[in-house]
């Protein structure tokens, strides 16, 4: 096959799904970027902490919307944010004065190490990135961010997906932890 030819896919689109799953999703990502972002703006907003970022609208079209995606599991969701967390405060510590650079090696390497601990989760890529772009706010955090907000906004984002997504007789969350 030459390389071109391999860029038109080889499978069909997946089918659509029904009324109900996409109220349970919504339902699902209304709740947890709600209780995220009510943590974030009533408790810790006050003490210049945060809790809410963008790669979590990401995360939670996958722990709501794909809850049967390896990607969406537990251990990535967790794993995927935390270790790409790190990875990008180390990036911006070590390179932040050529922040491409850092920039690329904080979503690279975050790829690779989720791959190796088998947590791959592509919101990561973006938490690794936000630690490197995200200004002073998240600099000043350091190493905190890996905590806050990576790992306690990912562990709500998990809350809420347990509990949603197994509301439904129709629905299962997780599929393995």
């Amino acid at each position: 096959m030459n390389y071109f030819e391999k860029m038109k896919g080889h499978t069909q689109s997946p089918p659509g799904v029904g009324a109900l799953e996409i109220l349970w999703s919504w339902i699902g990502g209304f709740l947890g970027i709600a209780a995220v972002g009510l943590i974030h703006f009533k408790l810790l907003d006050q003490t210049g902490l945060m809790l809410i970022i963008g790669s979590f609208g990401a995360s939670a079209v996958l722990v709501y919307g794909a809850i049967r995606s390896p990607l969406a599991q537990p251990r990535n969701l967790i794993g995927g944010h935390v270790l790409s967390a790190l990875i990008g405060v180390a990036a911006h510590q070590y390179l932040g004065s050529v922040p491409w650079l850092a920039s690329a090696a904080a979503v690279a390497t975050a790829i690779a190490l989720m791959h190796l601990t088998k947590t791959l989760h592509p919101p990561g890529g973006a938490t690794a990135l936000i630690a490197v772009i995200g200004g002073d706010a998240v600099h000043r955090l350091g190493y905190l961010y890996v905590l806050m907000p990576a790992g306690l906004g990912a562990l709500v984002l998990l809350t809420v997906a347990l509990l949603v997504n197994n509301l439904s007789p129709n629905r299962r969350y997780p599929e393995f932890w």
